[in-house]
């Protein structure tokens, strides 16, 4: 299996900083390359997003260069990563928290961290940035939402079409550093060959549907890091010519 990564990040029409944080590692390993993507999205409407978006960006790559010489593909291995995540975001948390505190502020921000090993892939989320697996004709969401709306639409509380338009849908359950407790979502799948895999933060898709996502991103359409970038930038600006008005990140691997 190889890996092509590829991203893009713009503040957006309206804000004045890029509250997105972003990291795409891949690493040599005995089990061959892996590669680690990590997406953060800094709370809007809070002070100092950045701050605790590029906070848990970077902790997760030190975490990366210190862990993945260890890294294997035995089963428990998904027991001792979740661990090692869990535990990194509870400890993201109350490092945060405390930060706020300490400077009279309120700041957090969501996470949504990917590692793709050549059989396997490992998945976390804390709020609503995104995951998607992009092929076959289909662009399939990885995450769940961490917000009310969500949670609204699976208790049966409400329909799909009737959050969209929801005054609450930006509306968090969790997030690192505004929560008392965080409880990430852990997911596990296949990497596939031929296939985009994609992380984005909210503002990457409020006002572009997922046949434009799929019709940029699809793996057909990404042979090369050169058009990856490009149409990455394309759904970008996209998103700002529709008004958009937050930050805007998107990162994929395509797999080979």
């Amino acid at each position: 299996m190889q890996f092509m990564i590829s991203a893009d990040s713009d503040m957006g029409i309206k804000k004045t900083t890029n509250q997105d944080s972003l990291l795409m590692k891949e690493y040599d390993t005995h089990i061959g390359n892996v590669v680690l993507a990590v997406l953060c999205d800094g709370m809007g409407g809070f002070e100092k997003g950045e701050v605790a978006s590029a906070t848990v960006v970077k902790a997760f790559e030190q975490w990366g260069n210190k862990q993945l010489t260890f890294i294997s593909e035995q089963p428990q291995y998904e027991h001792i990563l979740r661990q090692q995540w869990f535990s990194l975001a509870f400890d993201l948390n109350e490092k945060i928290m405390n930060y706020g505190r300490a400077h009279g502020i309120k700041l957090g921000t969501t996470v949504v961290a990917m590692l793709f090993t050549q059989n396997k892939y490992f998945l976390m989320n804390i709020g609503d940035s995104r995951a998607y697996e992009i092929g076959k004709n289909q662009v399939i969401q990885l995450t769940k939402d961490q917000t009310f709306v969500a949670r609204e639409v699976e208790l049966g509380h409400m329909t799909a079409e009737q959050a969209e338009t929801d005054s609450r849908k930006s509306v968090l359950l969790q997030c690192v550093g505004a929560s008392e407790q965080v409880y990430p979502d852990m997911f596990y799948g296949e990497v596939k060959q031929n296939t985009t895999y994609m992380l984005c933060s909210d503002g990457f898709r409020h006002v572009i549907t997922q046949e434009e996502i799929y019709h940029m991103l699809a793996p057909e359409i990404l042979t090369d890091a050169k058009t990856a970038t490009e149409n990455i930038r394309y759904l970008i600006n996209l998103n700002m010519r529709r008004n958009e008005q937050d930050n805007i990140t998107s990162a994929v691997v395509r797999t080979f």
